[in-house]
């Protein structure tokens, strides 16, 4: 293969010192969380009519 078809490697992204991989989890998590659109809110169950014979 020549050398001018080697794809050159893709730089990483920078990643802090002292980050830890749960951190970064839970970010990632809470990110997806707040880009999420709100929910509808659940169809609310009427409660049955109770008979007044008493």
């Amino acid at each position: 293969m020549p050398a001018a078809e080697t794809p050159e490697p893709q730089p990483r992204p920078a990643v802090r010192p002292g980050l830890s991989m749960r951190d970064l989890l839970a970010s990632c998590a809470a990110a997806a969380e707040l880009s999420r659109p709100p929910r509808d809110p659940e169809p609310a169950v009427p409660a049955p009519e109770r008979s007044k014979a008493a």
